[in-house]
Parts: structure tokens; sequence; C-alpha cells
């Protein structure tokens, strides 16, 4: 006999199937989408219905002819009725955006940290969140949830920030203090997630990109640190501590230059913009980010790196050196290099990635859930139902 908790799961991922399907085929009817998902016509019929009301799915004014009896009705994603709020926590930046369904950057504001303390990170974030907030309600759109992307380590089973040398936090209890911050602040009862500021950067790329990443991505984030977002099978993969896409510290020389880290000749100290500012060419370091770029095509087989920050929006002629050094292992090699191209959303990548990873978590019932403003526990599934 089934639970009710297991019915609410099989509906969670029906609803997830389906809006998913639609995600890539836009347009397909309550058929079609029965015979892509294998869930009877009832079923879909009836799920369809609750995701319009809820503001998910929209009818088309068009109609679609299918086979022998009545045409009928295309659906899409609504783009216009629900919202996603996401926040980019820079070392020395704060970026809030509100993004549609779809991707579509609605509102974009930012501003310098104010200073790096816990506490006035958090307030400062719950200052512009209500901000963002204010402008949803101002076009009638509902705010289906927050994202956070953070400079450091995320421990997604705690809670806690593990490390974020530039912030100078360690072992920081981040999502009380947000919480704690959003509530004050006035913001309503919605889902928060948290995540490296680089693994959000790839989301902003894998669930708003246009069905060229496939199942595989990996997102290069170059700034005063640099780091790597991955996302493998569909799914983000952080490590056991959330210290996965530390590229930063991998080692590109013996004996090289001093690191912030302790260590020597890590990749920071020849593309972070620390050692950047103090180059008049960047040919050498368009070199070592095309090593690192292969490095990470031969440790992970992306279908596609994406290549963004401060540091290659200021120096492009850094990423084009790149792409050709990457290009020329792979000729020696006589194997076919994946595609390298720039953040599609520029410095806002990893701004609308958090946005981008309340979705992420929602089309994926399995994973685990984010946790709620207003509540002390993680946020219930029927908190987005």
């Amino acid at each position: 006999m089934k639970t009710t908790g297991d019915q609410q799961l099989v509906k969670r991922i029906n609803r997830s199937v389906l809006l998913r399907l639609l995600r890539t085929q836009p347009g397909s009817s309550r058929a079609q989408l029965a015979s892509h998902s294998g869930l009877t016509k009832s079923t879909v019929s009836l799920l369809v219905r609750e995701l319009i009301d809820e503001g998910w799915l929209s009818e088309t004014c068009l109609t679609a002819a299918n086979g022998v009896g009545r045409p009928s009705t295309p659906l899409q994603i609504d783009a216009q009725s629900r919202g996603l709020i996401g926040v980019e926590v820079a070392v020395d930046t704060l970026r809030v955006v509100s993004v549609s369904l779809l991707g579509q950057v609605l509102w974009s504001t930012q501003e310098p940290l104010r200073g790096t303390r816990p506490q006035d990170v958090c307030s400062q974030i719950a200052r512009l969140t209500v901000l963002a907030q204010a402008e949803l309600v101002s076009r009638s759109v509902q705010l289906s949830g927050l994202g956070i992307g953070l400079p450091g380590a995320f421990d997604e089973a705690t809670g806690v920030v593990r490390f974020a040398p530039n912030l100078g936090w360690r072992n920081v209890d981040f999502l009380p203090q947000i919480t704690q911050a959003l509530i004050h602040a006035g913001l309503p009862p919605v889902p928060v997630h948290v995540q490296n500021e680089a693994d959000t950067a790839a989301l902003s790329e894998y669930e708003f990109s246009e069905n060229d990443s496939k199942d595989s991505l990996i997102f290069v984030t170059c700034d005063v640190g640099v780091g790597a977002g991955i996302v493998l099978n569909d799914r983000l993969f952080t490590g056991t501590q959330g210290m996965a896409g530390e590229i930063g510290h991998s080692i590109l020389q013996l004996d090289g230059p001093l690191c912030s880290c302790g260590r020597r000749g890590c990749a920071e100290t020849f593309i972070g913009s620390g050692a950047l500012g103090q180059l008049a060419d960047t040919q050498r370091s368009g070199q070592y980010l095309g090593v690192l770029l292969q490095n990470l095509w031969t440790t992970f087989n992306p279908s596609v790196v994406v290549v963004g920050g401060a540091s290659c929006h200021r120096f492009p002629g850094m990423v084009q050196v790149a792409r050709e050094t990457l290009q020329n292992y792979a000729t020696h090699a006589g194997v076919t290099a994946p595609a390298v191209r720039v953040a599609r959303y520029g410095l806002l990548a990893s701004a609308v990635g958090a946005a981008a990873l309340v979705l992420h978590q929602y089309l994926r019932p399995m994973h685990p859930r984010g946790h709620l403003v207003g509540n002390d526990v993680p946020a219930r599934d029927e908190a987005l139902l």
C-alpha cells in the first residue's frame, strides 16, 4: 500500500517530466506529452491543468493538427507568471537578478560588497532581494524561489560554507543566517538554495541553454579566484563537501609563484585577476588557461566548455589563445576538442545561474530540497506545488 508521501513524490516526478519535456520540445500537445512521457492521457490532462493554473505552463493561441480528430492546443513554459531571483556574492561585488522560467533577465542590479562578515553579507543580500521581489510584484509575477551563489565551497548536507578564502570564511553556518536575514527583511516564504558561484554559473548555461550542452558542461570562471562549475549526467558535480571544481588551486607549474592558499604554481597565480593585472600581454596567461581547459576536458569529457568571469570579460584575447591552445592539444592527439564559448550572460552568469539553481532542483525531485524562508526545517516539496 502506497503512503501519501510516495504518492506526492510520484506526482512531483510526473510534473517534472512534463516540464522538462516542454523545455526541450515547446509547443507539444497533451497527446504528444502522453506519448513521449509514457503517462496516461488522463494523468497528463490533470497535471497540465494544475501546471497552467499555477503559472508553470501556458497554452498558445495556435492549434496544431494531431492526426484524425480535433486539433490539439500547443503548450509551453509560462515565461510571464512565475519568476526566480538569483544572487551572486563575488569577492567585491553583489549582483542580484530576477529572471523568467525561460531565463530572460527581467531586472538586475549590482553594488559593491559593503563588508565580508557573514552577517553583513546576509543583510545586504536580503535588502537587494526584497527590491527584486518588489519588481516581480510590479509585473504581477509570482516568486518561485531564491538561489545564492557564493565564492567558496558550500556543503549542501549541512548548509555550511566550508571554505571561502577570498571572503575570509571557514565553516560559516550560512543557511540559518541568510534565512533569518530574509525573514527580517520581509521576504515571503520561498525555497532558498545555495551553491558555489562557479556551479551556479554552469547552471545558467545548462538550464537556459539552446540544447548545446546535452548532459554535460563545464563552466570555468576567472576572476580574483578561478573555479569550475561541473554538470555531469544532468547533475551538478559538487564533491563530498562542495569542494569539487576548485581548479584555481590545481598546480600548473612546479615551484611556481606563491599562491594565497600557500601552495606554489596554482592556476590562480597565472590567470587570476591579480596576476593578470600585472601583465601587459595576456598571451602566456591564455596558454595557461588553455592547459587548464585541456586538463578538464580529458578528465570529464564535457560536450561544451564555457568560459566567463571578470578576467575573461576584460581580456577577451586570453580566451581566444586558450581556445587555440586547446585545439592544438586535440590536433596533436588526433581527437576532436569540445566546443568552447564565452558565457551567454556575461558578468551576470553566476547570478542568473543562482536563479537557475532553483529550477534545477525543482526539475529533479529526487534531489535534496532547499530551505524555506520562514521555516526552520528543509522546504517541503509542496511549497513549489
